[in-house]
């Protein structure tokens, strides 16, 4: 007997458990119309506490009079097991305690003992106003969805857990291609090119298991494929949703196939007007290097004649001297040689071709034709390069164009200064960077003018177009570093420009 109670007091307390979870009202009655179960929704909505406040036949004396035959009409049905009109909705008002009217979708099902009997019957009932509102905001929602799947900018794409495609908009539709209800299910590696197809399911496995994020909240470019099979770039941002215990994936699709060609355009166009700047500081160096060039060609002419002369002469005597004729001739010829070969480099058009290479080399490099003339001009010219600047992944010619255009500028500037110092110190900032200054003694900047002297435009001289130093801060940002300008403490200006630092070296071809 203790044992027939105790699992009596069990299935109630069970019974009451799950009543309490279930989203709609819910009350089990038995023949007599007995409360034998009622969830924590429908005592609210019938003003008790718990099922014990709960007179016989509560719920029917709930029902208004014109819905009690229809009521028990359904009762009856369900008692007796009629199968085929089981849960079959009917509409009951209900006249509560409190006096409020409320017209309710009502459903009958039967509940059979281990015996396979029917001995009570579950009665559910829903504020039909409130499903109907329920309903709206539902195909609200779905409308909203539907409008934002069709109006949504950037392509839209979402997928579930195991990669299936469970939204597409219509962006996504003619960026790729496919038609939504083509797509609708299918693996979002079709919209992959190799190997991020390969690589796909196993990037979904490792966050769902370690959630760690890797493109989640932060966006990558990677390569699309479309239908026809052509790929192209495109910007990737993933956002999560939780809905339930299952994880949604929304990605936002931005075709990149545009913005790369206008990169690679202004890229040509930057490249054809730093070329132009090199060709116009080669005409302003014109004088100075055909007087630079001249020297070594006078100096190996001078040894030669003078070798010739002495031909008529002792020759053995004069050994010593035709070596040393001949060795200065050589150096001589090697120095023209090297003004020539990076005058070539420094006006050749070319495409842009950035290696690993050693920054002190590229910066004595520069130097060549940066400091051309200057000697004569009275120019004090001093470099300090510290040994743990290692190396640079730069266009050698375009730094080096840096390099003449900071430097001629300086040499410009001091030509009424009664001390003429230009100073190149090369040392690392920290880890990754490097910084080169270029400063000298001259007039100095217009403080007014600030980081505007890098503007296009922005001259600082009587005659110039003020291209130089924007063509400079171009060409040091397209590098990842900075370009910037202040005061010398000694009179004059720093110029400070910073390069991202390389690890390993290639072959530095002269």
């Amino acid at each position: 007997m203790r044992e027939t109670k105790a699992s009596d007091t069990n299935r109630r307390l069970y019974l009451e458990s799950v009543l309490s979870r279930l989203p709609k009202c819910i009350m089990i009655v038995d023949r007599n119309l007995r409360n034998i179960g009622c969830d924590v929704t429908a005592l609210n909505l019938l003003g008790v506490s718990c099922i014990a406040e709960l007179p016989d036949g509560a719920l029917e004396s709930c029902v208004s009079p014109d819905h009690r035959p229809i009521f028990r009409e359904a009762l009856l049905r369900a008692f007796d097991g009629r199968h085929d009109m089981v849960n079959m909705p009917i509409e009951v008002q209900l006249e509560l305690p409190d006096g409020r009217s409320l017209l309710t979708e009502c459903k009958i099902a039967p509940l059979f003992n281990p015996g396979g009997e029917i001995d009570t019957v579950s009665i559910s009932f829903q504020d039909i106003v409130a499903l109907n509102d329920a309903e709206g905001r539902l195909g609200q929602a779905d409308s909203i969805l539907k409008s934002i799947l069709k109006t949504v900018p950037d392509a839209m794409v979402v997928i579930d857990e195991a990669g299936l495609v469970s939204s597409f908009s219509a962006t996504a539709e003619e960026m790729f291609g496919y038609a939504q209800d083509e797509i609708i299910g299918q693996n979002v590696k079709i919209l992959m090119p190799a190997p991020y197809t390969d690589a796909h399911d196993g990037y979904i496995q490792r966050y769902l298991q370690t959630s760690e994020k890797r493109i989640i909240g932060i966006g990558r470019t990677v390569v699309g494929c479309k239908r026809d099979g052509t790929t192209f770039p495109i910007q990737l941002e993933v956002g999560e949703a939780k809905i339930g215990e299952q994880r949604y994936f929304t990605g936002f699709i931005v075709d990149l196939t545009e913005k790369k060609r206008t990169e690679a355009e202004l890229q040509s166009l930057q490249a054809d007007l730093a070329h132009a700047s090199r060709l116009s500081a080669v005409g302003t160096l014109a004088s100075s290097l055909a007087h630079e060039i001249n020297q070594p060609l006078t100096a190996i002419a001078n040894y030669l004649s003078a070798a010739r002369d002495m031909m008529d002469g002792d020759l053995s005597a004069n050994r010593e001297f035709f070596r040393e004729a001949l060795a200065e001739s050589v150096a001589e010829s090697l120095r023209a040689g090297t003004i020539v070969r990076r005058l070539r480099e420094f006006v050749s058009r070319g495409e842009i071709n950035r290696r690993i290479l050693s920054i002190a080399q590229v910066v004595k490099d520069a130097t060549v034709l940066g400091m051309i003339g200057a000697q004569e001009k009275g120019v004090e010219f001093s470099i300090d390069i510290a040994p743990d600047t290692n190396h640079v992944f730069v266009d050698r010619v375009q730094i080096q164009q840096v390099m003449v255009n900071l430097m001629r500028n300086a040499i410009e500037s001091m030509a009424d200064s009664p001390h003429k110092k230009l100073h190149i110190g090369v040392r690392s900032l920290d880890q990754e960077l490097i910084e080169i200054a270029v400063s000298d003694t001259g007039s100095g900047i217009d403080l007014e003018l600030g980081d505007r002297i890098f503007d296009p435009f922005a001259s600082t001289k009587g005659d110039g177009m003020g291209l130089g130093l924007s063509i400079c801060r171009t060409i040091i940002e397209s590098h990842g570093g900075t370009i910037r300008a202040e005061p010398n403490p000694d009179g004059g200006t720093i110029f400070r420009l910073t390069l991202e630092k390389a690890t390993q070296e290639q072959d530095d071809e002269q």
